[in-house]
């Protein structure tokens, strides 16, 4: 769904006070809004372009100038990018009085070409190379998050220990004990419709205090954005009611994990060129070597699907997260679920994804290894069945993040779709984390050590 705010609309509001102000975003690596913010007047006079430093694609989520990156370091000075407001994003955000957003991408200061490892350039050079083969990548993510009694502040004073889930039992799917959150919940659905977010629904998900949201299918450019403004709202509107959420993959041990599901077809000429009605069920050959592309590279992707150490806690038997990357017929023991099978709606659901993905990477990555799939005219093994957590036989998904960032590093795959320099950034990124998990002493250490040692 296009955002809902053009130019003249906005000089109206701001006319009649409706609007005062104009946040211009980018996407950092981590999937969060970095910018400005505009006095409404001064972005209707000056918005073909603002500046920012460059070092917001190189730090960690500290915002620590990490060192070890080729684009930006401070030999280089840490200099600027371009930002170029994405007009086409322009919308309201009603759950901030006043305010207007606008998604920027990311140019070189010098040449002003697009900065290669930017999330939504990333996306993009993908949705050309898919729009170039005469197909519209199509896609919807499905989030979940975990809601808390105490507010972010709170809980960063109490070292995020203490903390109290809004339910005291499982609601998945439960109508009646979800209602004591639909003061967020559906301030969240009904803000983000207004901002041109077609929320479908939103449900309790399987453990106290989690919950899903769901957007429209849309295209691939769109449905991250929709990602990212979900996430936006919902730690808004929590915080302003005095709550707090998580879209950690996993907060606790004890707890199941956090996930975002990536439902993914091609279009072509208005219809899903991944249907087939004369096929058993539904599939048309081009879906079946995209399915199979992403299949060959799923040790690679998973960088971008669980691109934190926490992303891998998630991966536990017996809790809906997959352990497997291989695909199956509705099975959602799998890291491929075929849906609507035999249906004009047939699509493939990667469910590796976890709620801390950044969802432009995620996308572009999925998109990259299915179209490759197609150009070299992948064949689909058959689907898996059964109780996917017990089979020995089907390939693992990566068991940490040391193994993901080494097959994405290795991945020729990623390196043409993506360019090398963008591959050896993001695994940067990954090697940074991996040295600060190993550099801190943990509670689980001092727990365990400090008077047994």
């Amino acid at each position: 769904m296009p955002a809902n705010l053009s130019l003249d609309e906005l000089r109206t509001a701001w006319k009649a006070g409706e609007i005062d102000t104009v946040a211009v975003a980018l996407i950092d690596m981590q999937g969060r809004l970095m910018g400005k913010r505009f006095h409404a007047q001064h972005f209707l006079d000056a918005h073909d372009e603002t500046h920012c430093c460059n070092y917001l694609l190189a730090t960690d989520y500290e915002m620590f100038t990490v060192p070890g990156y080729k684009a930006s370091s401070w030999e280089q000075g840490y200099g600027d990018y371009v930002m170029r407001p994405d007009l086409s994003t322009l919308r309201r955000l009603p759950w901030a009085p006043g305010t207007a957003l606008c998604m920027a991408d990311l140019l070189d200061h010098h040449s002003h070409e697009r900065v290669p490892h930017a999330p939504r350039n990333v996306l993009a050079r993908q949705v050309e190379r898919a729009r170039a083969m005469g197909f519209e990548p199509m896609m919807a993510t499905e989030l979940e998050f975990f809601m808390f009694e105490e507010s972010f502040k709170d809980l960063f004073d109490a070292g995020y220990r203490g903390m109290t889930p809004t339910a005291r039992f499982n609601v998945d799917y439960a109508l009646t004990e979800t209602s004591g959150d639909e003061a967020v919940m559906r301030a969240l659905r009904n803000g983000l419709y207004a901002a041109g977010v077609p929320v479908e629904t939103s449900k309790g998900e399987a453990e106290r205090g989690q919950h899903e949201i769901n957007a429209r299918y849309s295209d691939a450019m769109d449905a991250a954005d929709m990602h990212i403004l979900i996430k936006t709202a919902a730690k808004d509107i929590a915080r302003a009611a005095g709550r707090s959420v998580t879209f950690m993959a996993k907060y606790h041990q004890d707890k199941v994990g956090s996930s975002s599901h990536v439902h993914q077809s091609l279009a072509k000429d208005g219809a899903n060129a991944f249907h087939d009605a004369g096929d058993d069920l539904g599939m048309s050959a081009l879906m079946k070597s995209y399915v199979a592309g992403q299949l060959a590279h799923a040790d690679a992707l998973t960088l971008f699907l669980a691109p934190n150490i926490n992303s891998y806690k998630r991966f536990v038997a017996g809790t809906f997260a997959p352990t497997r990357a291989v695909w199956s017929v509705d099975n959602r023991t799998a890291g491929f679920r075929l849906c609507g099978d035999g249906t004009k709606s047939v699509r493939i659901e990667c469910r590796i994804g976890g709620a801390d993905l950044n969802p432009y990477m995620a996308c572009a990555a999925l998109l990259a290894a299915g179209l490759d799939g197609i150009e070299r005219g992948m064949e689909l093994s058959a689907p898996f069945a059964g109780d996917l957590y017990a089979s020995a036989d089907a390939p693992e998904i990566p068991r940490n993040l040391t193994e993901a960032a080494q097959a994405a590093m290795d991945s020729d795959m990623l390196k043409s779709a993506f360019g090398a320099d963008v591959v050896s950034h993001y695994h940067r990124a990954a090697l940074w984390e991996i040295e600060e998990r190993d550099r801190v002493v943990s509670d689980w250490e001092v727990a365990r050590g400090f008077e047994r040692s």
